[in-house]
């Protein structure tokens, strides 16, 4: 038996605040020490879905990370979320500089994982200013084989089409809008269902810095689309379960649909816009 117990955070984000932010995130910390194994932060979780890359954004070795980092060891909790990050551009003059919406998992005693946004939100502005994600990589914490994506990517089941049950579980961290929930809802349980794994989508609640409102929806959902734990609409709070990896080898066993998927190989090219 391989059980992971998994907290999802559903929190009201201050606007590009991110010492706030920080410090809601400590509080939050220090009461779940050892009651869970990994905690799931929303989308951005340090400064909303911002588009000001020039203030905002930071490198990942700088202090946001290196705070998760110092936290992650301190209370024995593994962090999942994303963030404003900036590097220098890979193409251009030595001070070119590109942005990109950073997931990241930072577990205790190991080197953080990074994981880029692949579709970017061309409604909200993102294409403009970020830089899309070109590889897709598999994290391992526990025994579990984990597969991270942010928002927007949920709405492309190509991206995250689990070939070979490559990975076990599946993180959607999101800043998603209450205009568009039924799709949140919907599209959950779909990437649960048709790749067969644990799948846990966290959102944010409240109004961001444009007064756009967001509703929640943060749940835990099985291999089977059932709901194993969620937090109340519209409230700030969080949700814990315990997920057992060898209950969904078990499944995967007992009902190997992955064994008749369509063969194909995926490739990110760097001329993509979404």
């Amino acid at each position: 038996m391989t059980p992971l117990r998994i907290t999802l955070l559903q929190t009201d984000i201050v606007w590009e605040d991110k010492a706030a932010n920080l410090e809601n995130l400590f509080h939050r910390l220090q009461a779940l020490e050892g009651q869970t194994d990994l905690l799931v932060l929303p989308e951005m979780f340090s400064t909303g879905f911002s588009m000001n890359v020039a203030e905002q954004a930071e490198t990942s070795d700088g202090p946001t990370i290196g705070r998760l980092r110092q936290w992650a060891t301190q209370f024995h909790i593994a962090l999942a979320g994303s963030f404003m990050a900036r590097t220098p551009g890979s193409e251009g003059p030595a001070s070119s500089t590109a942005y990109y919406n950073r997931a990241f998992f930072v577990a205790p005693g190991q080197e953080p994982f990074f994981q880029d946004k692949r579709h970017l939100f061309r409604m909200g502005g993102e294409a403009d200013r970020f830089a899309p994600g070109h590889n897709r990589a598999v994290c391992t914490y526990k025994g579990w084989k984990i597969l991270l994506l942010v928002c927007y990517d949920l709405r492309f089941p190509v991206w995250s089409r689990n070939r070979h049950n490559e990975y076990d579980l599946l993180l959607y961290v999101a800043n998603w809008p209450a205009s568009r929930r039924l799709a949140w809802d919907t599209l959950l349980k779909a990437r649960a269902i048709e790749n067969l794994c644990y799948t846990c989508g966290v959102n944010r609640v409240g109004h961001d810095g444009n007064d756009i409102a967001y509703n929640g929806g943060t749940a835990l959902i099985s291999p089977k689309g059932k709901c194993l734990a969620s937090v109340a609409d519209d409230l700030p709070g969080h949700c814990s379960a315990t997920i057992d990896l060898d209950r969904l080898h078990a499944f995967r066993q007992k009902f190997p649909a992955w064994m008749d998927a369509d063969p194909f190989s995926l490739r990110a090219t760097e001329a993509y816009r979404p």
